[in-house]
């Protein structure tokens, strides 16, 4: 028997992409140097979209210019070369974004 009062009114879609994303920016330093630079960019840049959509259907339309932002930086089709500190500090730091909007972005359960 399912007691409704102990159900989650929220659910977090936005949380899984988040976190491989996350995983995968935290790797990226060791990725980059074994050669996996557009595997990067590639994943980083479809979650990027994913957690916007996700964004878009929570109605939480600040995350929504921060991941297209996002998405255009990583952007492995036409990318920019970023290479140095700056884009050494990017990467963690994209990736605690994807975290904190993880965990923030809900939509209601139906």
């Amino acid at each position: 028997m399912s007691n409704k009062k102990n159900e989650p009114t929220t659910q977090r879609n936005a949380l899984a992409p988040a976190l491989i994303a996350a995983a995968v920016l935290f790797l990226a330093p060791v990725l980059i140097v074994g050669g996996w630079g557009e595997a990067v960019l590639f994943v980083t840049a479809i979650f990027a979209l994913i957690v916007g959509w996700f964004a878009v259907q929570a109605r939480q339309w600040v995350w929504v210019p921060v991941f297209a932002a996002i998405a255009v930086a990583w952007n492995p089709v036409f990318p920019f070369g970023f290479d140095g500190v700056v884009w050494s500090l990017a990467q963690p730091a994209a990736a605690f974004v994807f975290l904190v909007a993880g965990a923030l972005i809900k939509t209601p359960r139906a």
